[in-house]
C-alpha cells in the first residue's frame, strides 16, 4: 500500500592548520552572497600518533565526506571515507573535530584549528577502509571494512554514521567506540543472485544498491527521534535496463529508539537532458547510462520535520581526475526539498522502470543554490567533489553562515595494479610522498562559506533546540568531497 507522509581512540591536543582564506563578493541569483573560502593545505596531517608523514596514515584529506556542526559546543566535524587506498590500502577510518572562527557580522571563516582525530572502533579493533574481500577473506562479510559518507551528532553526544558498503548506519561514542548497527532494509542489500556481495558490481550484483554507491549523506531530525539516509545513486535494480539509467534514488528514515527503518521514499535527481543543456556544445555530454551514476547525492541536512537541503552533483570538477578542472561542469546544485507529501515506498519495487509508478509522489524539491555558477561567478574554480553541509550559528544580523565542504580525495589516485600516486596541481602525477614539483602542490581542501536570509531557511529549526521568534535567516556551510550537509542553531 502507499502512504504519504503527513506529515581506538581519541587525541586531545590541537592542530592549527596552514590555511589559505579568500573573501569573495558573490551572490547567487537566490539571494545567498558567498562571504569567503579557505583552502587548506593538501600536505597537512592529522593527530593520528604517527612520526611523520604519510597519505596512508595521517594525511588530512578527504575529511569533508561529510560536515558536521555541534552548535552544543560550538565545534566542527569533519569525516574522512575509506582513505586514499580506494578500498584496496589498508587505511585506519576517522573523524575529524575542529574549531573555526565565523565572523558575526560578515559570515566570513577563519581560524580552522584542528581539535582531534577520532577513529572508530569496536572491541580492541578499528574499523578499516579495506573492501570486506580484502578485510575478512569474503566478499559476504561486512565485518569492520568502513567506508564512512554521512554524519551526525546526538543530543547526548553520541555519534551517527553511514557507510556506503553496507549501506549501514551505526551509532558511536563521542571516542569513536562502536555501540550499535541500526538494521538495513533488505531492498538496499547488494545481492549476487541469492548471495549477499558487498564488493562487485554490476553484472555480478544483481539488486540493492550499486558499487560505491550507497548511503552518501545522514541527518537527524530536530528533536531527535529520526535519522534519514540518503543513498547516492538508485539501487542497480531500479532502473531500465538498470539503475545508472534512472534519475530515483532512496531517502531512509529511521527510528532512533528502535534502530529500524519506518520509511523510504523517493528523491528523483535533475534530468540528463536537463543537466547536458548546461554545458557547451555536445562534445562532453554526459551518456545515456551517466543518469543514475555520474550524477547523485553528496549530503543531506534537516531544516526542520519535513524539510531537508540536499546537495546534488556530477563527478567533474577539479579533483584527482581533472588536476586543472579543465572538462566542463554540469551540475552542483542544493536543493530544498519537502517529504510531506512523498509516499512511503518501502514495499514498491522500481524494478525495470525510469519513471515513478502510478499513486507514487517523490519528494519535492526546489533549487535553493547553484553553487557552480555562484564559485563561477566569483572568479573560483570548481572542485568536483563538494560533499558536506552545515548550517553555522546565527549572525549579528539574524541570517545565518552555510558552509560547504569538498572531499579532495586525499589528493591520491592509484593505477589497476594498485599503485598509488599523488596527484598534484599541474596534472603531474607523482610517487607518493614524494612532493609535488615546485611550482605546484597537492590538491587543497576547500570549505566555503554563504551567507543565507530568512526568505532561504523559512522554517529553520535547529537540532534540540526551541528557536526564537526572532530567528529568521541563516547562513550554510559546505563542503566538498564525500557527499553531505548538516544543520544549525538559532
Amino acid at each position: 500500500m502507499f502512504q504519504a507522509r503527513h506529515w581506538l581512540r581519541l587525541f586531545s591536543y590541537s592542530l592549527v592548520v596552514p590555511i589559505l582564506s579568500t573573501t569573495l563578493n558573490a551572490t547567487s541569483a537566490y539571494g545567498i552572497s558567498l562571504s569567503n573560502s579557505l583552502s587548506i593545505d593538501g600536505e597537512t596531517t592529522d593527530l593520528y600518533p604517527f612520526n611523520g608523514s604519510s597519505a596512508n596514515v595521517n594525511r588530512l584529506g578527504g575529511f569533508f565526506s561529510d560536515l558536521y556542526y555541534d552548535r552544543q559546543n560550538n565545534v566542527y566535524y569533519g569525516l574522512a571515507d575509506r582513505g586514499p587506498g580506494g578500498g584496496v590500502i589498508s587505511y585506519e577510518t576517522r573523524v575529524q573535530k575542529f574549531s573555526l572562527d565565523v565572523d558575526q557580522n560578515t559570515g566570513a571563516i577563519s581560524n580552522f584549528n584542528l581539535l582531534d582525530t577520532i577513529q572508530f572502533t569496536k572491541g580492541a579493533e578499528n574499523y578499516n577502509g579495506l573492501n570486506p574481500k580484502l578485510l575478512n577473506g569474503d566478499a559476504g562479510t561486512l565485518g569492520l571494512s568502513f567506508d564512512p559518507e554521512g554524519f551526525a551528532v546526538a543530543s547526548n553526544g553520541n555519534f551517527y554514521v553511514a557507510d556506503e558498503y553496507g549501506p549501514s548506519v551505526y551509532e558511536f561514542g563521542a571516542n569513536g567506540a562502536f555501540i550499535r548497527a541500526f538494521a538495513t532494509p533488505k531492498n538496499l542489500v547488494p545481492q549476487a543472485g541469492s548471495s549477499v556481495n558487498y564488493v562487485d558490481g554490476r553484472p555480478i550484483i544483481t539488486s540493492g544498491r550499486q558499487d560505491n554507491r550507497g548511503f552518501e549523506g545522514l541527518t537527524v531530525n530536530p528533536d531527535g527521534t529520526k535519522l534519514f539516509a540518503i543513498m547516492q545513486d538508485p539501487l542497480v535494480n531500479e532502473g531500465s535496463p538498470d539503475g545508472r539509467r534512472s534519475p530515483n534514488l532512496r531517502l531512509v528514515e529511521f527510528d532512533t529508539t528502535t534502530a529500524e527503518s519506518v520509511a523510504q521514499y523517493i528523491y528523483t535527481l535533475d534530468s540528463l537532458a536537463d543537466i547536458n543543456e548546461q554545458i557547451p556544445g555536445t562534445e562532453n555530454d554526459f551518456g545515456s547510462n551517466s543518469q543514475g551514476r555520474n550524477i547523485g547525492v553528496s549530503a543531506i541536512t534537516a531544516l526542520n520535520e519535513n524539510e531537508f537541503l540536499v546537495l546534488e552533483r556530477d563527478n567533474r570538477g577539479l579533483g584527482v581526475e581533472d588536476a586543472t578542472g579543465s572538462l566542463p561542469i554540469g551540475s552542483k546544485r542544493v536543493y530544498k526539498i519537502d517529504l510531506t507529501e512523498a509516499t512511503n515506498v518501502s514495499d514498491v519495487s522500481l524494478a525495470n522502470t525510469n519513471t515513478l509508478p502510478s499513486g507514487v509522489t517523490a519528494v519535492s524539491k526546489s533549487l535553493f543554490l547553484d553553487i557552480a555558477a555562484t564559485l563561477q561567478d566569483a572568479g573560483q574554480v570548481v572542485p568536483e567533489k563538494l560533499e558536506g553541509i552545515a548550517v553555522s550559528p546565527q549572525l549579528a544580523d539574524g541570517s545565518y553562515a552555510v558552509l560547504i565542504g569538498t572531499d579532495n580525495d586525499f589528493s591520491v589516485t592509484q593505477t589497476g595494479s594498485g599503485t598509488q600516486l599523488d596527484v598534484c596541481t599541474n596534472g603531474i602525477q607523482v610517487d607518493i610522498d614524494t612532493g609535488c614539483p615546485t611550482g605546484s602542490t597537492l590538491i587543497p581542501t576547500y570549505l566555503y562559506s554563504l551567507k543565507a536570509s530568512s526568505a532561504e531557511l523559512e522554517g529553520f529549526v535547529p537540532q534540540a533546540e526551541v528557536p526564537e521568534p526572532s530567528a529568521t535567516t541563516g547562513v550554510i556551510l559546505l563542503g566538498l568531497g564525500g557527499w553531505w550537509l548538516k544543520r544549525r542553531q538559532s
